[in-house]
């Protein structure tokens, strides 16, 4: 998988995020691309804002023992899967806004770097490796941006 955490990487998915336009339509699903954006920026969110209520313990054990490794493994996203309802987007969003707002996030996410990421503990699964960090990171918006035909 690549590495978020490499400049040339982040370049690489900001230069595919900026072919994205305002009506860019996905090829399943059925968020638009406001929606789609809004929906990647929750993952930084849960990292960098407070915005979302930690889960209890016997949910977070449930998450770590279900959830987290199709989350944080190489392996990727299915079409069509679930989502958590944090990541449920279903109000109208600006698309330049939740554009810009996911880029500044991927460059701060890139800036700190791994070692800011190795052991940091997540908002639902822990704490995690820095790889673990990346895989979600990165699988995720590779995963939507594939569903916007933006390769």
């Amino acid at each position: 998988m690549k590495n978020i955490f490499n400049k040339e990487v982040t370049d690489e998915v900001i230069h595919r995020i900026n072919r994205l336009e305002n009506d860019t339509k996905p090829l399943w699903g059925t968020m638009n691309v406001a929606q789609m954006l809004s929906h990647c920026n929750v993952s930084y969110e849960l990292v960098y804002e407070d915005g979302f209520p930690k889960p209890g313990t016997f949910k977070k054990l449930l998450l770590t023992w279900f959830v987290k490794q199709a989350v944080v493994s190489e392996k990727p996203y299915k079409k069509n899967g679930p989502t958590a309802p944090e990541f449920i987007i279903k109000e109208t969003k600006d698309f330049y806004i939740e554009k810009q707002r996911l880029i500044n996030y991927i460059i701060k996410t890139q800036e700190l770097g791994e070692n800011y990421f190795e052991g940091k503990q997540s908002h639902s699964f822990g704490r995690l490796k820095a790889v673990e960090w990346n895989n979600m990171f990165y699988k995720h918006l590779d995963h939507h941006l594939t569903q916007f035909g933006i390769d």
